[in-house]
């Protein structure tokens, strides 16, 4: 399986995981034709980076927005496979849902449209665990496959973007090309990406240190998760992007979604923050804030503080039900069918991936430190 000598768009590029597909990508012992990146904005670290691996691949920055027509249109021409991963991630309801919803969603829409005018034949989207669940009565799943029965009834913005986002990607598989083409899609649901350069570590790790150095325990220790290496999300992808340029595996793999783990031990999100740190002199709360059930109405009572106050003060509460619920209930997931239907294994070991975002840890400590303080002062 080779990616030799085609074209591909990556959108989101700049990103924590568009960096790294990219990096993947620009690594292939068969050069690429030609590698456009595409994000809103890039920056300096993020150029630089790039300019490491280049070599036989052409590669174009192109800077603008997922929602502007014209852009797309110039961004998809020539190209024949697009790898999508731009979009919003909120956790916390910080981006107001209209603003969500024409990234994530209509987004999506419009750069699927431009594929099949543009006659590019394969889509591969980047989805999120967030599309099945927890759903809101935390209902948990062990080891769960594309296959589990699931009731997800999450209504929180994000998710449901994501989840519309997805079902666009996929229904969009078959769909004709201007040139008699035939656009081929799937999607690659991940778990919570980690590694180094991941943003919501830095932010947890920014509340350790103002906490003296202890983690605040925000997920029971029973509410197992797997997060999955962000080199080994990433490796999913452009092995998902080789498989589609075969026909026998093409056919497999078009119009499905596939769970992407890895061998991640399975750990509550917590102690997760507390395994990769350890090393480090770092510890970790024993107990939740308060009892889990308190804790939810707890989110309930500023979610309705929230409301009341909406005419007046946009406040956005630092918890809500949503979350309580996605970081305390157990919800874990396998990578058989995508081992088996294009042959993605996990590029790092569980050792590999730990040591390298503990080493990145390690090195943005002194300054997390100091720019907290320069913060308080």
């Amino acid at each position: 399986m080779s990616l030799a000598g085609i074209s591909c768009l990556v959108t989101g590029a700049g990103g924590f995981l568009g960096q790294r597909i990219i990096r993947l990508l620009l690594e292939e012992e068969e050069a690429l034709a030609e590698i456009r990146l595409l994000d809103k904005a890039f920056s300096r670290e993020a150029l630089r980076n790039f300019g490491k691996f280049q070599g036989k691949t052409e590669v174009k920055i192109l800077e603008g927005d997922i929602r502007d027509v014209e852009f797309l249109h110039r961004a998809c021409q020539g190209v024949s496979l697009v790898i999508h991963t731009a979009s919003i991630i909120d956790t916390l309801g910080l981006v107001e849902k209209q603003l969500l919803w024409e990234v994530n969603v209509t987004g999506t829409q419009m750069l699927l449209e431009t594929c099949a005018r543009c006659n590019v034949q394969h889509f591969i989207y980047t989805s999120t665990i967030e599309v099945a669940g927890p759903n809101c009565k935390g209902d948990p799943i062990f080891n769960g496959d594309e296959d589990t029965p699931y009731e997800s009834t999450s209504k929180f913005p994000y998710a449901q973007s994501k989840r519309l986002a997805e079902e666009s990607v996929l229904k969009a598989d078959g769909q004709m090309l201007k040139d008699g083409g035939v656009l081929m899609t799937c999607a690659l649901r991940s778990m919570y990406i980690f590694g180094e350069g991941c943003p919501f570590l830095q932010g947890h790790l920014d509340k350790c240190l103002l906490n003296k150095n202890v983690f605040l325990r925000f997920s029971r220790k029973e509410a197992l998760v797997n997060p999955v290496y962000v080199g080994n999300i990433a490796w999913a992808h452009v092995q998902a992007a080789k498989a589609l340029q075969v026909p026998q595996k093409a056919r497999h793999i078009r119009g499905q979604f596939y769970y992407i783990s890895d061998d991640t031990p399975h750990m509550s999100y917590a102690d997760f923050n507390y395994e990769l740190t350890k090393e480090l002199g770092f510890g970790i709360e024993p107990w939740l804030p308060m009892p889990l059930t308190m804790l939810y109405y707890f989110s309930l009572l500023l979610e309705i503080v929230s409301f009341v106050l909406r005419p007046f003060v946009r406040y956005i509460p630092s918890t809500n039900r949503h979350l309580v619920t996605l970081l305390n209930t157990p919800f874990t997931f396998t990578y058989r069918k995508a081992q088996k239907d294009f042959g993605y294994v996990p590029h790092y070991t569980w050792e590999e991936a730990k040591r390298y975002t503990s080493q990145w840890i390690a090195s943005i400590v002194p300054q997390r430190r100091e720019y907290l303080k320069s913060k308080k002062a």
